[in-house]
């Protein structure tokens, strides 16, 4: 296995890691304790920025914005956003956009978005609204100097018509202002670098950072991987078959297999991670722990006692 202290710094002749990290807005106290006890654990490992995501069909905008409003009133990480085009008119939008430059947000994830129905239901632009995941890359930057980011699909977004029509899909969303692209999660490292491949191929030179999803649970990733048209290999099935009831052993397999993934990525040059959490963080800090991450600053409830 490789050494991945050897990463940790420039200065050794190697680019250091950079990890950020995605959580999801609470809809209950216990589920705001646990995501609130999810950053204090991987906030001193001082992530390059951590994204709020946005239920299906806006129906999250509140707690997306109360939470990310916290982040920055009583953390120093740095949130970003995320934003879609579902349920609200540009105006509507606009509205939110601006709140989160009043309260110091300066990273926006900009994305179509789901219907309220969910994935699988049909899509129709909301009238007088951001038609497609590009027009509402374009109205951002309209109204502040944000760094946005998009989503990329390294094995097609599932309404897509082909791969090219989705790296075209990308390229419009380039084109109208977009700094950099989150994939979805993939389990196949060759899956990302083909993408890539053809990505760079179509003119496309920003960053494609890897979405990682840690398994916390398979069969639970399997069905999400399901609905969003990524593929889950045989021999990941394999890893976890006959351990349904046993979760200690779980979280050791899941760990290993997250490691695998990452530290091959590392081998292949990739430094920039974007973690899918589930708001929990003892797998998500463990794998940041291996690509040689450590803590840089107190931990949230610390900062918060001595201000």
């Amino acid at each position: 296995m490789p050494n991945a202290n050897s990463h940790r710094a420039s200065r050794d002749g190697f680019r250091p890691i950079r990890v950020s990290i995605e959580f999801f807005p609470p809809k209950t106290d216990e589920m705001e304790k646990i995501l609130w006890s999810s950053i204090e654990r991987l906030a001193p490992l001082q992530p390059k920025f951590v994204s709020v995501t946005y239920g299906a069909g806006g129906s999250t905008r509140e707690r997306t914005h109360n939470t990310v409003a916290r982040m920055v009133k009583e953390t120093s990480l740095k949130p970003a956003a995320h934003l879609t085009c579902v349920n609200a008119t540009k105006p509507e939008i606009d509205e939110v956009v601006q709140s989160y430059w009043d309260a110091g947000v300066r990273h926006i994830v900009a994305l179509r978005g789901d219907p309220a129905d969910g994935v699988g239901s049909t899509y129709k632009p909301h009238p007088g609204g951001y038609a497609q995941s590009c027009d509402l890359v374009a109205g951002i930057k309209k109204i502040g100097d944000f760094k946005v980011a998009v989503s990329a699909y390294p094995e097609v977004h599932p309404e897509a018509a082909s791969l090219e029509a989705d790296i075209d899909a990308l390229k419009a969303k380039v084109d109208a202002g977009a700094d950099q692209a989150i994939t979805q999660f993939f389990f196949d490292n060759d899956v990302y670098f083909r993408y890539l491949d053809k990505v760079r191929a179509a003119g496309i030179t920003i960053p494609i950072i890897p979405g990682i999803l840690p398994v916390q649970n398979f069969k639970q990733a399997a069905n999400f991987a399901r609905r969003t048209g990524a593929s889950v290999p045989y021999w990941l099935a394999a890893r976890f078959e006959g351990l349904d009831n046993d979760v200690d052993t779980r979280r050791l397999v899941a760990a290993a297999v997250a490691a695998e993934q990452v530290i091959d990525l590392v081998d292949q040059g990739v430094n920039d991670f974007h973690f899918y959490s589930m708001n929990r963080s003892d797998l998500v800090y463990a794998i940041c722990h291996i690509l040689g991450l450590r803590s840089q600053a107190p931990k949230v409830a610390e900062r918060k006692a001595a201000a």
